[in-house]
């Protein structure tokens, strides 16, 4: 069936519902839909026929999937053609311009972005979730951490883009190397935060050339198929399991502003509007977010710059007389109304984009270079939200039971892969209450796979599931009440000793930090050397964080707290839910890593003589942990009592979900040691 055809049966449908629309508006918006991602594809309906009836939205849905399906995709499975970058480069030419810079990234500076936003994919077929390209009129390179090196390898076209590091290999270096004076530098303003665009100019003039701000996008102009702007419906997310209303948040965070003398603060990550308004989307892959920005003023009135189509009537009615709902397009303009005003506005040079402080600094605002505000309220959970997320972490640890014995009892006989095992799991998280997709794209890495940190099993990698390996899984789902994530490594049949020996290592330190104990104002780069001891002992490290911030319904990495190498000067606060994950990884053989997400909380019984008030961490996460791979001679006392502790609680609440084998099978794999 043609997109064609699949448009005029819709306009059909439509019509048994006396719902008149212009064949134009309605390809509009089914563009919008296929440019969203599979899981929201089919919630459009809400937005073009709400009082439909089940049967009417179903072939409505139906006739969706079919023009869909025949717009095809944009990407190429592979290497691009050569021609696009021909064509970027003759768009160049025309705009007096010597190169250009393009992120992997979208206005938002989100971690996941939409199709239309996909520019180095289309550009050279390299599908990696983070990268640069610098375009040349006679050189280019593609610019990718360690996680892609081989991938880059086998997606592009190694002629026409040169792979470098992202890390020891620069982009900023590869400019100042391969311009000169003279050369203007395209860059897309939209693209690049505060920060980010400052570093490009310090390249830049290393070269003698110049960064230019370019608008639109160049690459936009020669991608003649670009997908649409993503449309998915915005949604309220009820104050039962927000715990707050928006409208007190709004006041609450409108009066610091006042306070420190801000009339308004531009705000452009889309997990915080979604926060700040208590509205979730789908957008994007794996985040309830609908894309848009904000302003919010010292009164607590919100300007929302969005698509209006997307919101169902049900969010209409609970924005209330202080959200003033204007075109997306509409916010450069806004930023240029407070300047003439002469407001003070302040924005996050580290999330929003260099645009923003342009057009308030052209127009005269007075800018005020801070965090977004959101942030830490954001990440210091509530009560509700807290109590929600448990919530979920039951649901979810039953899901992953179930799954864990699926492993031991069906897939370690052979006949299953990476993706069954991938495809299996999220069957199992499906049938939760609340449940509203997974947190991120599952890895599942066996044998070998899994030393590859952030591997994706693809066709080509998808390796079967055989005995004498190490599985690691790392997964998590996205629920009305909380969002979790968790890792567990599990031997498949029996483990070598070294294995054991060093899975025991990665748990000795992700006890300790399940344990820890600290002053306030202690932040998590203070607690990182914890979780490192024993491998460190051994002669042994991991080369990720140990720990990042979790939203609630929102973003599974969530700013701004963190436990890691790096420097954070972010103290840790009641309420923040991070990530425990330390791991170990060994090239070529297996990966280990054990994760589960704790909460901070204030320590109820301080030991007598406390002179500082302590935190310390709650385990919210509930899933066994293999006991085949603990090396029992390793472990304290202390230390198999944590275990033994932590497996009790797991069997007591999630053994009331399971029956038959799954729940045996729990109650044998949470036995003490």
């Amino acid at each position: 069936m043609t997109a064609a055809s699949a448009l005029s049966e819709l306009q059909e449908i439509l019509k048994t519902c006396d719902i008149l629309r212009d064949p134009a508006e309605i390809e509009a918006i089914l563009r919008g839909v296929a440019a969203a991602p599979r899981e929201a594809q089919d919630g459009w309906t809400d937005l073009m026929a709400p009082k439909a009836d089940a049967a009417t939205r179903q072939k409505m849905i139906a006739a969706g999937h079919r023009f869909i399906e025949a717009l095809g995709t944009p990407f190429s499975d592979g290497p691009a053609p050569a021609e696009r970058l021909q064509a970027l480069r003759t768009e160049l030419r025309r705009l007096g311009l010597a190169g250009l810079v393009i992120p992997r990234t979208d206005e938002y500076q989100g971690e996941y972005i939409a199709q239309r936003a996909e520019r180095v994919q289309w550009l050279t077929g390299f599908a990696g979730s983070a990268g640069t390209v610098v375009v040349g009129l006679d050189k280019a390179a593609v610019f990718v951490d360690g996680r892609y090196t081989l991938q880059v390898q086998s997606q592009v076209d190694t002629a026409l883009f040169e792979p470098r590091h992202l890390v020891d290999e620069p982009a900023t270096d590869w400019i100042a190397e391969n311009f000169g004076p003279g050369d203007k530098i395209g860059f897309d303003p939209w693209l690049h935060t505060q920060h980010g665009a400052g570093h490009l100019n310090i390249a830049a003039k290393r070269a003698g050339a110049e960064l230019v701000r370019v608008e639109p996008n160049p690459v936009d102009a020669v991608w003649t198929d670009q997908p649409a702007a993503p449309l998915s419906p915005v949604v309220p997310h009820d104050v039962a399991f927000a715990g707050e209303s928006a409208e007190d948040k709004r006041r609450r965070l409108g009066k610091a502003l006042d306070i420190d003398g801000i009339d308004a603060v531009a705000i452009t990550a889309t997990d915080s509007i979604a926060w700040l308004l208590n509205m979730r989307g789908g957008d994007v892959p794996n985040c309830p977010l609908p894309l848009s920005f904000a302003l919010l003023h010292k009164d607590g009135a919100v300007d929302w710059f969005i698509d209006e189509r997307k919101l169902t009537p049900d969010a209409k009615s609970r924005l209330g007389n202080e959200i003033a709902v204007r075109p997306e397009s509409a916010f450069p303009d806004a930023l240029a109304e407070l300047g003439r005003q002469g407001r003070t506005v302040q924005a996050d040079p580290a999330t929003a984009p260099c645009l923003v402080f342009d057009r308030l600094t052209q127009y005269g605002a007075r800018t005020v270079e801070a965090p977004d505000p959101c942030l830490l309220p954001k990440a210091c959970k509530n009560a509700v939200e807290i109590a929600g997320t448990r919530n979920a972490h039951r649901r979810d640890g039953a899901a992953l039971s179930r799954f864990l014995h699926w492993i031991e009892s069906d897939a370690a006989q052979g006949g299953q892969t990476e993706l069954s095992a991938i495809d299996r799991l999220r069957q199992f998280r499906a049938g939760g209450e609340h449940f509203r997709g997974l947190s991120f794209d599952t890895i599942a890495g066996a044998g070998p796979n899994g030393a590859v940190i952030h591997y994706r099993a693809g066709e080509r990698t998808n390796r079967p599931i055989e005995s004498g390996q190490l599985l690691l899984v790392d997964s998590g789902g996205q629920y009305l009440d909380g969002t979790t994530d968790v890792t567990r490594t599990v031997a498949v049949g029996t483990p070598t000793q070294e294995m054991k020996a060093r899975f025991t290592l990665v748990l000795k330190g992700h006890i300790a930090i399940a344990t820890a104990r600290f002053p306030v104002g202690v932040s998590g780069s203070q607690l990182d050397p914890l979780a490192r001891m024993p491998l460190w002992r051994a002669g042994l490290d991991f080369d990720h964080g140990t720990g990042h911030g979790v939203g609630s319904y929102l973003n599974v990495h969530e700013g701004p707290q963190r436990i890691a190498k790096a420097h954070n000067s972010v103290a840790l606060r009641p309420g923040m839910i991070l990530s425990n994950e330390p791991g170990y990884y060994k090239a070529g053989e297996y990966g280990i890593r054990i994760e589960n997400l704790v909460v901070v909380r204030e320590v109820s019984e301080p030991p007598a003589g406390a002179e500082r008030k302590l935190l310390e961490f709650e385990t919210i996460t509930l899933a066994p942990i293999d006991r085949n791979l603990v090396d029992t001679a390793l472990l304290t006392e202390a230390e198999r009592a944590w275990l033994n502790l932590y497996h009790d609680r797991v069997r007591a609440e999630i053994a009331p979900q399971l029956d038959g084998d799954a729940l045996a099978w729990l109650e044998s794999a949470t036995a003490p040691l």
